[in-house]
């Protein structure tokens, strides 16, 4: 059997979107990026800063800002930086430490 010239491209096409299905891909089931070193422990929801309180005066590295991420139960995280711009928006899904200039965690609150 012999595939018409518009009919080889869709063919293609369906296949590797069949294929892209099996897939999750750098960005997982949650869409946000893998983080280097992150924990395979599963995406949270609502944030939760107090059990996260542990982590003020640790260096911020990836590791500790995902430890951090798991043990608030939030589903993101971001790192504030001293005169960082930031959206004001507040997300209740979110986990925030805010860092000194080493880069060390001196706040940890959800929004």
């Amino acid at each position: 059997m012999r595939l018409s010239k518009t009919a080889f491209p869709l063919a293609t096409l369906a296949t590797l979107a069949l294929m892209a299905g099996c897939t999750t891909g750098p960005f997982g089931k949650s869409g946000t990026a893998a983080v280097a070193g992150a924990s395979t422990a599963p995406v949270g929801g609502l944030c939760d800063a107090q059990p996260a309180q542990s982590f003020v005066g640790q260096s911020s590295t990836a590791q500790v800002v995902e430890a951090a991420r798991v043990k608030s139960g939030a589903n993101m995280a971001r790192v504030l930086r001293p005169g960082q711009m930031i959206t004001k928006e507040y997300s209740t899904q979110r986990l925030n430490l805010e860092v000194d200039a080493a880069d060390r965690i001196v706040a940890v609150r959800c929004g």
